[in-house]
């Protein structure tokens, strides 16, 4: 009788021959159910290189290795890294990765450097093509990218841990119409590329449009996510517009916001933003912020490390997964 070959291995397993060999060579990852098919069929057929393929699921089952791609280091970014690696807390091992541009090309480039290292990838960034090609180009060696915080468009991603910011702009909106008295109202958000801020400011401005008209949005101010750029659109805001009544920084950049507040000491200003850090809270505290919309950081952390381990283990769903948390509401009076 002929010896069992792959093609009969993969036959009986219901994969194709390439995927048994992904299994024997380490040529890419193989989904955990889909490699114990291929050990299955082998051992029924008494598959010569059995043990080889033993060795490489136990290999795979070793402590998941997942990478975290963040924005530069600011407050909020330091706080989330934070929060993600208590979360792994030994169940995985947890690579934090700053990007030093912002650039679709650079951002890009990381992706694919940290898809040799790692299994699994979540991804704060804005939303382009390049980065959607990486993250198609990650899934087909079997790497899982997730969308953490902004969603992305790729077909490809894994899935989305993050708010609803519909529901977050929104927000933004009710408290700036039951606040600032009839005026201008700016708004400055890092870029329209990430998703949650194009998100942030269409419900924000479509709340105002319909409850509260005696409010005029003005022109968005982009930040690009860079505190310089932050200050020198606040200032902007409030010499070009002496009936600025409130901000909404749907973005990044709130540190120079701040600063340009501190300098010109605004009176009857209404300023919403997002996230609770040290610095947020001292605004807060110094009423130059009214409130704070914040990621319930411990919380998203743990569920994306659940996110990340249940891909890798095979007991997640072929559709996208979405993980919508609730957004935390902090003023003066609650901190």
């Amino acid at each position: 009788m002929a010896e069992p070959t792959m093609e009969d291995v993969a036959r009986l397993a219901g994969v194709g021959v390439a995927t048994v060999d992904r299994v024997i060579n380490k040529r890419a990852k193989v989904r955990p159910q889909t490699a114990q098919k291929v050990l299955d069929a082998a051992q029924t057929l008494g598959f010569r290189r059995v043990g080889l393929i033993q060795r490489r699921i136990a290999e795979q089952q070793t402590t998941p290795r997942l990478g975290v791609v963040l924005q530069q280091p600011t407050p909020f970014y330091r706080e989330l890294a934070q929060a993600v690696i208590d979360a792994c807390d030994g169940r995985a091992k947890c690579r934090i990765v700053n990007l030093t541009s912002l650039t679709p090309q650079h951002i890009a480039t990381e992706l694919l450097a940290l898809g040799k290292d790692v299994d699994a990838i979540a991804l704060v960034a804005a939303d382009h093509p390049l980065i959607s090609q990486a993250i198609d180009t990650l899934a087909q060696r079997g790497v899982p990218v997730f969308a953490l915080v902004s969603d992305l468009s790729a077909d490809a991603c894994a899935g989305y841990i993050g708010l609803d910011n519909r529901k977050v702009g929104r927000s933004a909106a009710w408290t700036m119409a039951k606040l600032a008295t009839p005026g201008k109202v700016g708004l400055i958000l890092g870029s329209h590329r990430y998703l949650c801020q194009e998100q942030c400011e269409i419900s924000f401005r479509a709340y105002l449009r319909e409850y509260a008209p005696q409010l005029q949005v003005l022109e968005t101010l982009p930040s690009l996510e860079d505190k310089d750029l932050a200050q020198a659109a606040t200032l902007e805001l409030l010499d070009r517009h002496p009936d600025l009544v409130g901000i909404y920084v749907a973005g990044g950049g709130i540190e120079g916001v701040l600063e340009a507040l501190r300098l010109q000491r605004p009176t009857g200003l209404v300023v919403v933003c997002h996230d609770l850090t040290e610095v947020t809270r001292a605004a807060l505290t110094d009423d130059l912020v009214q409130m704070v919309l914040s990621h319930p950081l411990e919380w998203m952390s743990v569920r994306l490390v659940e996110s990340m381990q249940g891909f890798l283990a095979g007991h997640g769903r072929q559709e996208r997964n979405q993980i919508i948390l609730p957004c935390l509401i902090h003023t003066a009076a609650n901190l």
